[in-house]
């Protein structure tokens, strides 16, 4: 046992038990040898899963045109679009390559910011977008960014599912929720009750899980919730970033009321390795993809704490659906390829990325 097992292993064996949390962000993040730090193809037809923007570039040139209409709206002056997690950088390819070829006089009052506290993989993107290094700034964190914020738009793609989360279970005896993490036994990771403790209750309810006494009484013993602090504060720093424009995301997740449909109870946490949905999202640190879906509300009320004003919540088919049209009503836009028919097919039906994904969308005016 070599690399991330053995480092989760010596945290285990020195506190007994970890949380899922914990164990997440060591398999995903750990530098140098996590699932997203260590370089190796993961998306794609021979990595571990497809993502909108593996698709083609028709989803970044959407988005470029969407972005365009914003940034617009916002008058003269300098122009931000902040992206997190790029990843290895080809969206942010494909959406300045949109802004060049539809609008490049506006791609001149344009910073492009990548939030992005990998090193390695802020080398990975800066190779991919070397030709428009003249316009894109790097930065680490909410923190880095400069003080006076953003005037802009502000977006993730595919991040906020991948944000560590804490695996929670409903106790019928008991009445309560508690926090199940993760263990050693027998040569394997395997799951451990932890403690129970009396912040769970306030956690849940700040992420949009008001569950009333009556429900609670009927609710199965071992329902089981994901709940990601980490990915509240995150969009807090967001929303604290950005001082005129939008902040939006596109993930796959649903509101916390769906959260809780009862064929759900085993929770969202899934594992992927080879395109294939993996059982057992223990085995295997560092070497296969690990989610959980994504609540919207818990974002949406961190975004509103801040004083954003939530503009809506749909679907990816109805979200690019709409630029698309507008795009084809304007004069010169253009007839697409086969191609771009087939890009735009695979991004918008249901029963592929239309449905799956979701694009929640606030946005900040100037004080």
């Amino acid at each position: 046992m070599t690399g991330i097992p053995t480092l989760l292993r010596q945290e285990v064996e020195q506190r007994g038990v970890i949380s899922f949390a914990r164990f997440m962000e060591i398999a995903l993040y750990c530098p140098k040898i996590g699932y997203y730090e260590s370089g190796a193809g993961q998306v794609g037809r021979r990595g571990d899963f497809y993502t909108s923007v593996s698709v083609g570039p028709v989803f970044g040139e959407l988005l470029a045109r969407q972005f365009a209409e914003w940034l617009e709206a916002l008058g003269p002056g300098p122009l931000h679009l902040i992206e997190a997690g790029a990843h290895d950088g080809q969206l942010a390819l494909d959406i300045l390559n949109g802004l060049a070829a539809h609008r490049p006089a506006l791609l001149g009052r344009i910073a492009y910011w990548l939030i992005e506290p990998s090193v390695d993989r802020q080398n990975r993107q800066r190779l991919k977008l070397e030709n428009f290094s003249g316009c894109v700034e790097w930065f680490s964190g909410w923190d880095a960014v400069p003080r006076d914020g953003a005037r802009g738009v502000l977006f993730s793609n595919e991040l906020l599912d991948a944000f560590p989360v804490h695996r929670v279970r409903w106790e019928a005896v008991e009445r309560r929720w508690v926090e199940w993490g993760v263990g050693w036994e027998t040569n394997r990771f395997v799951w451990r009750r932890m403690e129970p403790t009396e912040e769970w209750q306030a956690r849940l309810v700040d992420a949009g899980f008001e569950l009333p006494s009556e429900l609670l009484a009927v609710l199965p013993d071992g329902f089981t919730l994901e709940v990601s602090p980490a990915a509240a504060e995150w969009w807090s720093g967001a929303a604290r970033a950005l001082r005129a424009g939008k902040l939006l995301t596109l993930d796959y997740g649903w509101t916390a009321l769906e959260h809780l449909d009862p064929a759900r109870g085993a929770g969202t946490l899934r594992a992927y390795s080879g395109h294939r949905l993996q059982e057992d999202v223990l085995v295997n640190p560092g070497q296969q993809d690990i989610t959980a879906h994504v609540n919207f509300t818990q974002l949406q009320r961190a975004g509103e704490r801040a004083g954003l004003r939530t503009e809506g919540l749909t679907d990816q088919a109805r979200f690019l659906t709409r630029i698309a049209v507008q795009a084809a009503e304007k004069a010169g836009a253009g007839r697409w390829s086969s191609e771009q028919v087939r890009q735009f097919q695979t991004l918008a039906h249901p029963e592929q990325l239309g449905r799956a994904f979701r694009v929640l969308v606030q946005s900040c005016a100037l004080a």
